[in-house]
């Protein structure tokens, strides 16, 4: 970023990003890049911004503990960054935005298909301003395919992905059927990708000086995430069923209710398995034939997982978790939020961060996971007040004079 001087204690100090993206997929990329440093400008329309702003309540609180206008939602995915307002339905927002890609390296967008080209905003019109550009789309479907044009919606995705297909109660027990992770899973994941692609085409562009344009969408992503379930199906060509919070090939690796709440037990191998049981006080349920190996047990799970649920319901939560990490069965609690942002772990780690906002009160957000020694993230700005850096970004940038944005703001560009 010649323009701009480069900051050599963020990974990415000497990175400018435009980001014309709203709602999560794209926001979640470019927080990364603002985690880590990037220089991100987030363009927003006059008056209404990303459309999560109003995805409320909750909002956040004001000093004085008022509700403000800043949904959660909004706030879970735009840190670091830095708002403009700018109506680029305009040819004058039109012409700004040209004005400041000349300025950035990464531009990222989540409209559909071929809208932005109607604007002159596309990957073809902005890399004649700046042939290294580095350009990435988000849809739902790519940008081609007999499903290029179809908007994109995460819990769609999930279905059509084959991901609620293998997620949720088995279909023969009470509650069966298919469930929707209680994320929007595909978008968080192509966020994430997203930002992967665009590191890859920086370290592409700084070796060679080629920018590129990077095609991500909703259902690739969901389809790729699948993992060890997608080989699972191309090896045996049977599709995976729903297990639950059961495991289709290991008894016992699921849930358990005890008498005050739930714990995940994740039963490896047939010694864990007598040790999960002797802490429970049934050591014959490790002599039974139909259960003393992992093969018999998957064969009569039916008959064993009640007499082990009966085991486990005898204690609480928290005896439970004493006593198998003592004998060394893998378990873990099953949390709510107050739990996870209790742990000492948690805390430990560093993972709740609390900003100074403009509103004059304190938000509260879920710090970066990513640990770098040298470059580790750094949290210099709150997610940004509608239009808060609009005149700032106009005047450093772009060099624009009072009169030049008064005149904007007076026609509605701004």
């Amino acid at each position: 970023m010649a323009d701009t001087l480069v900051n050599t204690q963020k990974a990415l100090g000497h990175i400018r990003v435009l980001d014309l993206t709203r709602v999560l997929a794209g926001p979640w990329c470019t927080q990364n890049l603002a985690d880590l440093g990037a220089d991100v400008i987030k363009i927003e329309r006059p008056g209404v911004g990303d459309d999560t702003r109003s995805w409320g309540p909750p909002y956040l609180q004001d000093a004085d503990g008022r509700d403000t206008t800043e949904a959660a939602y909004y706030l879970a995915a735009n840190r670091g960054k830095r708002s403009v307002t700018l109506d680029i339905a305009s040819p004058e927002g039109q012409a700004i935005v040209h004005d400041l890609v000349k300025h950035c390296d990464v531009v990222l967008e989540n409209y559909k298909v071929g809208q932005l080209k109607k604007y002159g905003l596309d990957y073809e019109s902005l890399r004649r301003e700046k042939p290294d550009l580095i350009y990435c789309s988000i849809t739902g479907f790519g940008q081609d395919g007999p499903y290029a044009q179809r908007a994109g919606y995460d819990f769609i995705v999930q279905g059509m992905g084959g991901f609620m297909s293998i997620t949720g109660e088995r279909d023969d027990l009470p509650g069966g059927g298919p469930q929707k992770a209680g994320i929007a899973i595909s978008d968080l994941m192509t966020g994430m990708y997203a930002t992967i692609a665009v590191m890859a085409a920086l370290t592409h562009r700084d070796r060679t000086g080629e920018g590129q344009y990077i095609d991500l969408a909703l259902l690739d992503v969901q389809v790729a995430m699948l993992a060890n379930m997608s080989t699972n199906y191309l090896a045996s060509g049977k599709p995976p069923r729903r297990w639950g919070n059961a495991h289709p090939n290991i008894v016992p690796y699921q849930t358990f209710a005890t008498s005050d709440g739930h714990i995940i037990v994740a039963v490896g191998n047939d010694n864990q398995y007598r040790k999960f049981i002797e802490a429970g006080g049934r050591p014959e349920l490790g002599s039974d034939p139909r259960f003393a190996t992992n093969p018999v047990r998957v064969r009569h799970r039916d008959i064993l997982v009640p007499l082990l649920a009966e085991m486990v319901k005898s204690k609480t939560r928290q005896e439970w978790i004493d006593l198998l990490e003592a004998a060394g069965v893998p378990c873990g609690p099953i949390n709510n939020l107050d739990e996870v942002f209790e742990n000492p772990q948690v805390g430990a780690r560093g993972l709740r961060i609390d900003l100074p906002h403009s509103t004059g009160g304190t938000v509260r957000l879920v710090g970066s996971p990513m640990k770098l020694s040298a470059t580790p993230p750094q949290y210099d700005m709150p997610p940004p007040l509608l239009g808060q850096h609009t005149e700032a970004v106009l005047r450093e940038v772009l060099g624009h004079t009072p009169a030049q944005i008064a005149a904007l703001r007076k026609n509605g560009v701004i």
